[in-house]
């Protein structure tokens, strides 16, 4: 069992939010969400996801921010969503707060496979940490979304060659780890995929459009057919009655 009834209450709602902001099918989603507390200063932190949508063939993952522009949503509405996810994240690290005498630094949320695993991290994420929010951004999309190296900026490229040489000279970060199955079925969501065509289903709509298409051609053609088939009766069939009326005169 992951937590408390009332983190588990928050793990729901988080994991219902999620799929509602999601505006097409997918195969798993990544969440990342840091706060981070100095001495004298007011918190503060930041939040992202990524998923990986559904279909025939791999493709790359799409980061939550760029979904208002993809998908043609109002932006300034979509940010309140947001806003409304991070207050959850902020709610379990008030829980943490009141509970544990441990606190952790950030979250990594994922849900993949019928499962929803939490991992919490205590990394030192203030200014004497040893990697910029720029930096952990990078090294977390690596560790968590099997990025493909080659296809990444030299700069990032340097980041988590940086990262896995500190990984051999320091200790494993401490973090704890639970998972079980996923809250509730997948709700509504901001824009109703059930109604959005697949690409299985589009190929099998242009198929049988292709099929109705060449049924309603053939059934023209065989109407003109029948048609000049009509006509050349009747032509017939006037030429004998003008032929019969000449022979009477």
């Amino acid at each position: 069992m992951i937590g408390s009834l009332e983190e588990r209450n928050i793990f729901e709602e988080i994991q219902k939010k999620l799929f509602y902001m999601i505006p097409e099918k997918w195969e798993s989603i990544h969440l990342y969400a840091a706060i981070i507390e100095e001495p004298f200063k007011k918190s503060f932190g930041e939040m992202y996801f990524y998923y990986f949508p559904k279909g025939i063939l791999k493709k790359d993952p799409v980061n939550v921010y760029e979904i208002p522009t993809l998908f043609n949503i109002d932006e300034q509405s979509y940010n309140v969503l947001i806003d409304r996810l991070y207050n959850d994240i902020k709610k379990l690290r008030k829980i943490a707060e009141d509970n544990h005498p441990n606190l952790w630094s950030n979250i990594t949320i994922t849900i993949a496979n019928c499962k929803f695993k939490i991992e919490y991290d205590y990394t030192d994420l203030s200014d004497n940490s040893e990697f910029t929010d720029y930096e952990r951004h990078v090294i977390w999309r690596y560790k968590n979304l099997n990025i493909n190296l080659d296809l990444e900026t030299k700069q990032d490229r340097f980041i988590i060659s940086k990262y896995i040489d500190y990984m051999k000279l320091k200790e494993a970060p401490k973090s704890v780890v639970f998972e079980e199955g996923v809250y509730l079925n997948p709700v509504n969501n901001i824009i109703d995929y059930e109604k959005t065509m697949t690409i299985e289903a589009a190929l099998a709509m242009k198929k049988q459009d292709e099929s109705k298409a060449l049924q309603t051609k053939k059934s023209f053609i065989s109407k003109i057919k029948n048609k000049d088939k009509i006509e050349q009766e009747e032509i017939g069939n006037n030429q004998i009655l003008f032929g019969n009326k000449n022979k009477k005169e």
